[in-house]
């Protein structure tokens, strides 16, 4: 006789009280009624084994079975009940919660624009600031949700965080727009803001000064006429950007990054197949390795192997996309200039964008720290991008990034190989298994325009197959 789960308790609670007899105990009768098995009644064990322990007869077991059964089903309508009421009563909550943290979220945002616009008042946008931190402060605690809701709802502590950084933008913008609304209110005509920043010939000394950088270490001297000593860290290895900044009197560096790549870059491009005076060809490898020097290598690798990190098949996705993007930056800062190419970086270091290929994965799921690296990386890179253009051309710009394809990313989609590339995955396709394989697998013609057209239109699980079966090598 099978004993479901639910009635375990029941029977359990049926023949613990009291002690057997010795012929319930050695099998004869049922522990239970106290019957006597035989013919006509069947012992069934309750355990410890098989052989010895306690029996019971089935009249007995059936009755108990049904018993728990009945137990079990007015308990789960009670059950269905208070959830439904708890759940009645706490969403009405949730939401009204949600609704406060979004629209102070988007206040700190407004203020952070507001601040940012220099006709703006710096007096009302002090004021701007002390209303917001106020609407700020009267944001209740984050209700409890009862013990039936969805621990796994995380939407309440995100949109905290969000409102957090939010806050913290606006703080930042305002409080730089109002520190130099003090310095160039308080200079003469003819100041000297800061003794490593010679202002320029037509700065006015009021309204016109936005950036002053006095040097890592300054901060730690001025403290010390205020009482505070702080020991100063040691030194690290500069950013590109700061390497730019400290070595920007020497002109050779400044106006040179790259005194050879219009001499060497030409024949190295020419080894891969690819023609320096094609101007299409050059911008799209250079747009590959824009993304392969910016986005791909280091960080990311690190952000693959975390927990819930992206798969194969979400990294070629979201490669393909952006290399269009970084294409059209290339292609627009020919006529616009490098400012163009922030329309790539703006795509690539979004945390909260999903990513191409049908993706839910975003940044912001991966540990901040890799995040941190990976957007930093991407500026950087951009920038250098962005300074060779600056100083020896666009062509120059170009010619560097694309060099860097032939090395990192010879035969990804964008490069001269990948047409070659694609033929022969899909012989191997072709001769595969594919009986578990995503229904966009399915009509190998369309699979092949899409792989050489646009591979991201797949989407990210026919691109994870396809990279686990290692068909483009």
């Amino acid at each position: 006789m099978h004993i479901p789960s639910y009635a375990h308790h029941t029977i359990r609670a049926a023949v613990l009280p009291g002690v057997p007899t010795s012929r319930q105990a050695g099998g004869l009768e049922c522990r239970l009624c106290g019957k006597s098995f035989g013919e006509d009644l069947t012992a069934i064990p309750l355990g410890p084994t098989p052989t010895s322990g306690l029996f019971g007869c089935r009249p007995c077991l059936t009755r108990l079975v049904t018993r728990a059964r009945r137990n079990r089903d007015a308990s789960l309508a009670q059950d269905a009940e208070r959830v439904h009421a708890e759940s009645t009563a706490w969403l009405p909550v949730r939401e009204r919660h949600l609704a406060r943290l979004d629209r102070v979220r988007e206040a700190a945002e407004a203020v952070a624009k507001v601040a940012g616009d220099e006709d703006t008042e710096a007096l009302r946008i002090a004021w701007l600031l002390i209303s917001l931190e106020s609407a700020y402060a009267w944001v209740p605690e984050a209700p409890e949700p009862p013990a039936s809701a969805d621990r796994a709802d995380t939407e309440l502590k995100d949109q905290a965080f969000r409102l957090d950084l939010a806050m913290i933008t606006a703080r930042e913008t305002v409080a730089e727009r109002l520190v130099y609304h003090l310095i160039n209110e308080a200079q003469p005509e003819d100041p000297e803001m800061c003794g490593e920043l010679e202002c320029a010939d037509d700065c006015s000394g009021r309204h016109d000064s936005s950036h002053i950088d006095c040097g890592p270490d300054a901060v730690f001297d001025d403290l010390a006429e205020h009482g505070f000593t702080v020991e100063q860290p040691e030194p690290e290895p500069l950013s590109p950007r700061l390497a730019a900044l400290v070595g920007k009197d020497t002109a050779e560096e400044k106006t040179r990054p790259l005194p050879d790549i219009e001499e060497h870059a030409p024949a190295v491009l020419a080894h891969f197949g690819i023609t320096a005076d094609d101007t299409e060809a050059l911008v799209s490898a250079a747009a590959v390795g824009l993304v392969a020097d910016a986005w791909r290598e280091g960080p990311l690798d690190e952000i693959r192997a975390a927990t819930d990190g992206p798969s194969d098949g979400e990294i070629f996705a979201q490669s393909v996309d952006l290399y269009r993007r970084a294409h059209a930056a290339l292609t627009a800062a020919r006529d616009d200039g490098p400012e163009s190419l922030l329309a790539f970086v703006a795509v690539a270091s979004d945390v909260d964008l999903p990513w191409a290929g049908g993706s839910r994965f975003t940044l912001r799921m991966a540990p901040s720290g890799f995040v941190a690296e990976l957007v930093q990386q991407v500026d950087d890179r951009t920038w250098f991008t962005g300074e060779v253009m600056r100083e020896q051309g666009w062509r120059a710009a170009l010619l560097h990034r694309a060099a860097s394809a032939t090395f990192k990313a010879l035969h990804h989609f964008g490069m001269p190989g990948w047409t070659g590339a694609v033929a022969t995955a899909m012989e191997r396709i072709a001769v595969r298994d594919r009986s578990g394989a995503p229904e966009s697998l399915t009509d190998l013609e369309a699979v092949e325009a899409a792989l050489l057209e646009a591979p991201d239109r797949l989407g990210a699980d026919a691109l994870d197959w396809i990279s686990y079966q290692a068909l483009l090598g």
